[in-house]
């Protein structure tokens, strides 16, 4: 099996060595970047598995990064930051991020959220392609394979990964009340733990886009335990 090949986006030249090791020393392709010019030469030139990005970068920041790359790819990124609070969690899950590791991370902590990342990402698309390729509700139609979601009207809506993932775990459990703790296991998602306000984010988001062809979201609150998608679904 050929390694995953993960960007790394971090202007401390001393983190950047110790973290780039690490990960090689554990069997990924490594392709270190220290500012936005440099990550985009190496995004622009090979497929990438991960992305490792710093927030507080020199000139772009990691913030606007994301946005960015979100315009064009749903590979996954995971925030590493000084910054760990609470706020600056959800502003990566609005944004678009899979994960967000608080500095000083352990390499033991590093690993285990890149792996997880990876596992879950891959787990879905494999979970997908064995499913049946579409799922309609609504007169919305989820296309798996190609990880697209059509409106009524036709028009294709940009979901991130982590948002396509969170409607593929709603289509595959619809009318049943899903735990937030199930959900964030179900997502690939892990911006902090359920008692975070993540995966309310991240549903919040969902829900803005379905909400787009002018009609209420099948996503329902239940209170005290999680969510429930409560559309009729029909497979082919």
């Amino acid at each position: 099996m050929t390694s995953s090949t993960i960007l790394l986006v971090e202007d401390d030249p001393s983190l950047r060595v110790l973290t780039a090791r690490a990960l090689q020393e554990n069997g990924y392709t490594v392709r270190p970047a220290s500012t936005a010019p440099e990550m985009w030469i190496i995004f622009n030139a090979e497929p990438v598995d991960l992305i490792l990005l710093d927030i507080m970068l020199p000139g772009t920041s990691g913030i606007e990064l994301c946005r960015q790359v979100r315009q064009k790819s749903d590979v996954p990124i995971i925030f590493i930051s000084a910054k760990g609070s609470e706020t600056d969690r959800v502003i990566g899950l609005e944004i678009g991020a899979d994960d967000y590791l608080p500095k000083p991370f352990s390499t033991r902590e590093l690993m285990a959220r890149v792996r997880a990342v990876l596992r879950r990402g891959g787990m879905e698309r494999q979970s997908d392609v064995s499913r049946r390729n579409e799922a309609s509700f609504d007169g919305w139609t989820v296309n798996f394979p190609r990880r697209e979601l059509t409106s009524p009207t036709g028009a294709i809506i940009d979901l991130t990964g982590a948002e396509f993932d969170l409607l593929s775990s709603f289509v595959h459990n619809a009318q049943r009340v899903i735990a937030r703790e199930r959900l964030i296991e179900l997502s690939r998602t892990r911006l902090g733990d359920a008692s975070d306000r993540s995966i309310d984010v991240l549903v919040s988001r969902l829900r803005r886009k379905l909400q787009s062809a002018g009609k209420e979201a099948p996503i329902t609150t239940v209170r005290g335990v999680g969510y429930m998608f409560n559309a009729e679904v029909s497979r082919s």
